[in-house]
């Protein structure tokens, strides 16, 4: 496959431990919201140590961008992408991923597991098709919710925004894990898509719940 090295434009934090970062896009380089690419980092040790991460950028941008979780107590590849500044490289391949979006449903969230839902909502957004979508997004705690300003914008334009945090009590949202108690509550429709994505024990957990509950397994569509 194709590697093209491309220098970082602009990076800031989304939270407390998520990374932004605007890279150069290649010419011709075309990918479809929810998709992803292998990248590394353009220096001696690290540029063979790929690893998958997902467009929140839109195909029609004239830059690629990507939000990324950091784990600085790993001291692995997202650690030192703690030290990246303007002008560093990274080392990209071709695109790839299995959510792509279909038609109006559930987007299931947990934590990072957003990061290929951004691009797709923010697609459907420029299109004006928020409205009849949901989002349920789950998280630790109220600062570990990645864009939440720009979903509560999404909100106002019609997609119906459920966050849920498991770590924290707080009145301004649910208080709670995602079961089949809490999806039988939210969800009057199980006969539509279901978008899922988040760690490999919440992606498991939810596709049984939903197909217990009645969801159609052509219809639910996975990522972790």
């Amino acid at each position: 496959m194709k590697e093209r090295i491309v220098k970082i434009i602009l990076t800031d934090f989304a939270t407390h431990d998520v990374k932004r970062f605007v890279v150069e896009k290649p010419k011709n380089y075309k990918f479809i919201p929810g998709q992803a690419i292998d990248l590394s980092i353009n220096l001696q040790d690290y540029k063979d140590k790929k690893r998958p991460f997902t467009f929140t950028s839109l195909n029609d941008d004239n830059h690629l961008e990507f939000t990324i979780k950091t784990y600085k107590e790993r001291n692995g590849m997202t650690a030192k992408m703690l030290e990246l500044k303007n002008g560093d490289e990274f080392i990209i391949l071709e695109p790839f991923g299995a959510i792509q979006y279909k038609s109006k449903g559930v987007f299931i969230a947990g934590g990072a597991g957003i990061t290929p839902f951004i691009a797709i909502l923010r697609q459907l957004k420029k299109e004006n098709r928020l409205n009849g979508n949901t989002l349920i997004f789950s998280n630790k705690t109220e600062k570990d919710i990645i864009l939440k300003k720009e979903f509560d914008e999404f909100s106002r334009l019609g997609l119906n925004v459920i966050y849920t945090l498991t770590r924290e009590k707080n009145a301004k949202y649910e208080n709670r894990r995602i079961d089949a108690n809490f999806l039988r509550e939210k969800i009057k429709n199980f006969n539509q898509h279901f978008y899922v994505c988040g760690p490999l024990r919440f992606v498991g957990e939810i596709q049984y719940v939903l197909q217990k509950l009645g969801a159609n397994s052509d219809k639910i569509v996975l990522e972790s």
